[in-house]
């Protein structure tokens, strides 16, 4: 069975737009709950509970009520913790001893933008068979427990505490960050009360940029899919280095004091060079988008680079496969399974920072066996239901690319998991050639849509 709204990331989509509508979301929350009321036999006068968090979007607000009066009427109590990085909803999930957790966010994407993506109770994506049990009852019409079964609500006052505690201890008990000046941007996003707080109580001292979340502002020009806010407080502060989160904190970019910027390939491999030196690192998951410059250094340092589709879920599967620990998207979605069961930004940052301490160099003294080769990626709106692969035009230009590369690169065409999107991207030595064909490819899906290029690119 295709599933039918849960895409790579739970289900998302522009607010007030199927499928995120006030109505949709509670019928996803009812049939939600009442596939934990199936699967979960609890003791008598006992209900499953769920946690639900959210990001800062003003959307949450709306789709909180929403899910939270579809539990009840499933008979699933309700944990509500606010504002909380996805990560931290993970952990807490599985600290409580909760059936399920619930994220209300869209990550990375801009704030009229929103979503809901579930982990089970041990803190780890759903598996795909309970999504399309979800979907299924999604098909059936929602009904309503009787009074005396519905499910209650209740608000957890200390979850940012437990959290902020959580990523404390995956950093070593015998190193700290004092003397470190470091600038932290929390996008506007669910971790702005969280993350600035994990890196002082290790004894930073705090830059912060992306603080003040208004509801709109989510992402908006900051961040790490925007880390030139980033790159200039690190340099007017004279920082020795800079992080910033997305919007739910489960990815990270980094900044060295000279401005440079440092994205997930990079920092797994300044990650896994350090545990190199302590135990055995075998492997590690990296995406069809991971650098081949990061899959060589891998390799001199005696470790197989996994590609695995893009997409955490889809890491986070081939560590579990392969027995793997660490995993992770050049995007700076970074997987620590010997820290957490997911992605989390804070925790990633945590690992470089304590390596660099460690070992007693910068971010770019860690890196300097890592040459990243050049990639080109262009990112093209499509039409709803436009089959890109099967078009001519499309697949001539990316043959005629491949052919120029020869095995000096490579092409790389996919649809985003969660925006109308075709990524185009392109990796070769010599970057004036990745920029030209990943150009004309790009050209080319314009021309099979329809669309003009009225100005440059």
């Amino acid at each position: 069975m295709t599933r039918k709204y849960f895409g790579t990331d739970g289900v998302r989509g522009r607010v007030g737009e199927m499928p995120i509508t006030p109505e949709f979301v509670m019928r996803l929350g009812y049939a939600a709950g009442a596939t934990l009321v199936a699967r979960d036999k609890m003791p008598a006068g006992d209900h499953p509970a769920v946690l639900i968090g959210k990001d800062t979007r003003i959307s949450g607000y709306m789709l909180e009520a929403a899910l939270e009066a579809g539990f009840a009427a499933a008979g699933v109590d309700v944990v509500l913790c606010g504002p909380m990085p996805t990560p931290a909803v993970a952990y807490l999930t599985r600290a409580l001893r909760l059936q399920a957790g619930v994220v209300i966010s869209a990550s990375h994407n801009p704030y009229d933008d929103n979503g809901i993506k579930f982990f089970s109770a041990q803190g780890a994506k759903l598996p795909d068979a309970i999504e399309r049990e979800i979907e299924a009852r999604l098909d059936q019409p929602m009904t309503c427990m009787d009074s005396a079964h519905l499910g209650r609500a209740r608000r957890i006052d200390d979850a940012a505490g437990r959290y902020i505690e959580f990523c404390k201890s995956t950093f070593p008990n015998e190193l700290d960050l004092r003397g470190m000046k470091i600038v932290v941007d929390s996008a506007h996003g669910a971790a702005y009360h969280v993350a600035p707080k994990v890196f002082h109580e290790l004894g930073a001292e705090i830059v912060g940029v992306g603080d003040t979340p208004n509801g709109l502002n989510i992402n908006a020009n900051v961040g790490a899919t925007a880390p030139h806010a980033l790159r200039c407080a690190v340099l007017d502060s004279r920082a020795d280095c800079g992080i910033a989160l997305d919007g739910d904190a489960d990815r990270l970019v980094m900044v060295d004091a000279a401005g440079e910027i440092y994205d997930g390939d990079r920092l797994l491999y300044i990650i896994a060079r350090h545990r190199t030196r302590s135990v055995p690192v075998t492997g590690i998951a990296g995406t069809l988008m991971s650098n081949l410059g990061f899959e060589h250094a891998l390799a001199r340092l005696g470790i197989e680079c996994g590609r695995a589709k893009v997409g955490d879920r889809y890491v986070l599967e081939m560590m579990q496969e392969r027995g793997w620990i660490l995993g992770g998207e050049n995007s700076g979605h970074i997987i620590c399974l010997d820290r957490h069961t997911t992605g989390d930004g804070i925790i990633a940052a945590l690992q470089v920072l304590s390596a660099l301490r460690a070992d007693g160099e910068t971010l770019a003294q860690a890196c300097a066996d890592l040459a990243l080769y050049p990639q080109k990626l262009i990112n093209i709106r499509l039409p709803a239901g436009f089959d890109w692969a099967g078009d001519s035009g499309i697949q001539a230009a990316v043959a005629a690319a491949r052919t120029r590369l020869a095995d000096q690169g490579r092409v790389l065409l996919r649809p985003s998991g969660t925006e109308p999107l075709l990524r185009v991207m392109v990796e070769g030595r010599e970057a004036a050639m990745v920029a030209e064909q990943a150009e004309a490819i790009a050209e080319a899906v314009r021309c099979a849509i329809g669309e003009t290029r009225t100005e440059p690119r």
